[in-house]
This record gives structure tokens, C-alpha cells and sequence, in this order.
């Protein structure tokens, strides 16, 4: 067997960058700069290469990238007030009622100001990315985590969203000794690579599934009833398990306050 094709991949360099990217993903859930980062490197790559294919398949997401359209900044006190059920006003009680910052996500400056077709698809990931938790229903922590960002990944093999899918499929492999029903601790259960499995394979079944989520222009939708949209959407959001929000205490006491 010939495997001389290996020593073209695995130079000392490759491996150098390899290993920064792993690192990157390693500290995600100590930091979300980290993912930012992670996607910005791989900005020339190969594999942005073919997310930018993918999404110029669809006329209204190359719109969107031509136009540079920004995201944001997004008023929370005003999606508040608008009618119970409706997407901007679960989106904004969800991130209250975690004390999470609406506008958690880099300015256009961190992208280079937009400038390539790929600064901006980094950009507008992480902009709608918490829209895409509350219209998915994975949670917005680390147990649906892997569930949303394989919504991307399906519909346009995001890179970082993906290179995170894979790292974190087999740092669990590796890591883990115990099996997934031995487990009693939701935590515990969350480490294990059956886990991660079960969440990105759930969140490529629904981005799969689901119209383009990537060309829809959120703010235009913030007053719409929830439930029709994911109807619309073709999305049959995730209601139970601790990787669903629905299930989160927190945000249950808000939206039925």
C-alpha cells in the first residue's frame, strides 16, 4: 500500500498550522474569540473555497455577499417589546434571561472590514448565530452547541463551523472511556463523542432539511410569530432534551412571565 501522499500532507509546517487551528477549538468554550479567530485563518483556505461556491448556488445568499449587507447592532429593549411568541421577542427574552450580550459578535474590523466575500461570510455567521439557536431550538450552551453550527456546515460547509464539528467529534473520542449510558450527569454525557455525535447529526439532518437560512434577513422578520416561521423555514426545531432551550429554566420563567 502507498501512503507517499501523506508525506505531502503531514509537513512540519501543515502540522504547525494544524495544531494552532486545534488549539483554537480546544479553548471555544473558554472564549468565543476563539472561533472568530479560528474562521478568520481559515479565510484563504480550501474549504472557504468551496462554502463560497456553495453559497453563490443560491441567488439571494450572493446577493447578500455582493451587497455586504450589515447585521446589527440589535436593539434589545425594542425586540422586546414586540408581540409574546414572536421571533424577535423570544430572541431578545432568551439572551436577557441569560445575561447574554445581544450584540456578542465582532465588528466588521475584525474581518477586515469586509472586504473579501469570505470576511463577510465570517461576519454574518456569527452575527445571526444566536438567531439561529433560538430558531433551531438547541440551546444557547455547550449541550446544543455542536447541534446549531452543523446547520451551517450542511447547508454551506462553513469552514470553522465545521473544522470545529470534526475537532470536537474526536477530542471527545479520544477522551472519553466511559459509554454514554454508564452516564447519569448531563455534563459527563455532554463530553462524550456518542453526544457530539448525536448533536451534529441532528443539526445536518435540520439544516439539510431547511430552506437557506444564511440569505434570510432576520431583522425583517423580528415581529413574525415564531412557530411560522420555522414552518416557513421548514424546520422542525429541537423541544426537549438539555441540548434544547426550550428546557432551559432560565429562559421558560421569562417567556412565561
Amino acid at each position: 500500500m502507498g501512503f507517499r501522499y501523506l508525506d505531502r500532507l503531514a509537513r512540519p509546517d501543515h502540522l504547525q498550522q494544524f495544531m494552532e487551528l486545534v488549539d483554537l477549538v480546544a479553548g471555544a468554550g473558554h472564549s468565543a474569540d476563539n472561533v472568530f479567530e479560528l474562521s478568520h485563518r481559515l479565510r484563504d483556505s480550501r474549504p472557504m473555497q468551496l462554502c463560497r461556491k456553495r453559497l453563490a448556488q443560491n441567488p439571494a445568499s450572493q446577493q447578500l455577499i455582493a451587497a455586504r449587507h450589515r447585521c446589527g447592532p440589535y436593539d434589545s429593549e425594542r425586540l422586546l417589546a414586540m408581540p409574546k411568541g414572536s421571533l424577535g421577542h423570544t430572541y431578545a427574552s432568551a439572551l436577557k434571561a441569560l445575561g447574554y450580550d445581544i450584540n456578542f459578535f465582532p465588528e466588521p474590523s475584525f474581518f477586515n472590514n469586509l472586504e473579501d466575500d469570505a470576511d463577510y461570510i465570517n461576519y454574518r455567521v456569527y452575527a445571526t448565530h444566536d438567531i439561529h439557536h433560538i430558531v433551531s431550538g438547541f440551546s444557547l450552551d455547550n449541550f446544543g452547541e455542536l447541534g446549531v453550527i452543523s446547520i451551517s456546515v450542511a447547508q454551506f460547509s462553513h469552514p470553522g463551523l465545521a473544522f470545529t464539528d470534526l475537532i470536537s467529534l474526536l477530542l471527545s473520542w479520544l477522551l472519553g472511556d466511559t459509554p454514554i449510558d454508564h452516564l447519569d450527569d448531563v455534563e459527563e454525557q455532554a463530553r462524550t463523542a456518542a453526544y457530539a455525535f448525536r448533536m451534529i447529526s441532528q443539526g445536518l439532518e435540520m439544516g439539510a432539511a431547511a430552506q437557506p437560512l444564511f440569505p434570510v434577513l432576520w431583522e425583517e422578520r423580528f415581529a413574525q410569530d415564531l412557530e411560522e416561521l420555522r414552518v416557513e423555514l421548514g424546520i422542525t426545531p429541537v423541544r426537549e432534551g438539555p441540548w434544547s432551550w426550550a428546557e432551559t429554566p432560565a429562559i421558560c420563567e421569562v417567556l412565561a412571565g
